[in-house]
């Protein structure tokens, strides 16, 4: 996951590491096949209400399969159990892929939040759950 987002985002991606510092979380999702991570996601307490998604990510040989899908439908299932109303997250500017997708499972752009409100490479989004 580092190695490609070096990739596209060159020297922004230090600074983009610094931000993303995952810190305290008790909430991951983890798809195994024959004994190897193909991909994950997890979610830390943002605020009192909202629930902000971190680490999503699927390997490129594992891609268009729909895993990133369950992953986000059953850590938003989670959140909303723990009693989160809105879920919150922030992705970079050179992951057009990622915005789709958010954009395609009901996400909102809003202003930058919290740590990012200075970042020139986030885009962050929200999205109430039903």
């Amino acid at each position: 996951m580092e190695r490609e987002l070096y990739t596209r985002d060159g020297e922004l991606a230090a600074i983009n590491h610094a931000l993303n510092k995952i810190g305290f979380i008790q909430d991951v999702v983890v798809v195994m096949m024959n004994n190897e991570a193909v991909a994950c996601g997890a979610f830390r307490e943002f605020d009192t209400d909202s629930a902000e998604l971190k680490r999503m990510y699927v390997q490129p040989s594992h891609r268009s399969k729909g895993l990133a899908s369950k992953i986000l439908i059953e850590l938003e299932s989670i959140a909303k159990d723990k009693g989160y109303e809105y879920a919150v997250l922030e992705t970079g500017k050179n992951q057009p892929e990622a915005v789709a997708f958010y954009l395609k499972h009901g996400y909102e752009q809003v202003p930058a939040f919290g740590k990012y409100i200075d970042s020139v490479n986030s885009i962050c989004f929200r999205k109430q759950m039903a």
